[in-house]
């Protein structure tokens, strides 16, 4: 059952679809599989089917491993890592200019935000 997530997965070079939950769950699933296999007197057969899950398992982690999250890469609901990243240093960027106007009076705040509007440009460039 596992086998064919791990196509999906090199196919789309990403593990962002695969939650920590459903990794965890998997875990605790081979755990318990193993324990049962080689507790308890089982088949030969079945015990070389643990194993394989063991092997699955393992590929997983390599995954989750090699595959990092990619900060541009677009989530179901149209929204990335960049732009939540852009949003929240345009709401500090904005908050900071309102304060630095009201501290310093009306007649030098547009000389602060030109000076801003430069910083900024100059970060982006680099």
């Amino acid at each position: 059952m596992m086998t064919p997530q791990l196509f999906i997965n090199y196919k789309l070079k990403s593990v962002a679809h695969l939650p920590w939950r459903m990794l965890t769950y998997k875990a605790l699933n081979t755990f318990i599989d193993d324990i049962f296999a080689f507790v308890i007197k089982m088949p030969t057969m079945y015990r070389l089917g643990c194993l394989r899950d063991d092997v699955i398992f393992f590929i997983f982690l390599y995954q989750r491993y090699i595959y990092r999250v990619d900060p541009s890469r677009v989530n179901e609901f149209g929204f990335s890592q960049d732009m939540e990243t852009k949003a929240k240093e345009k709401k500090l960027q904005v908050a900071s200019q309102g304060a630095g106007a009201a501290a310093v009076g009306n007649g030098s705040a547009a000389a602060e935000e030109a000076e801003a509007e430069k910083s900024l440009e100059e970060k982006k460039k680099d």
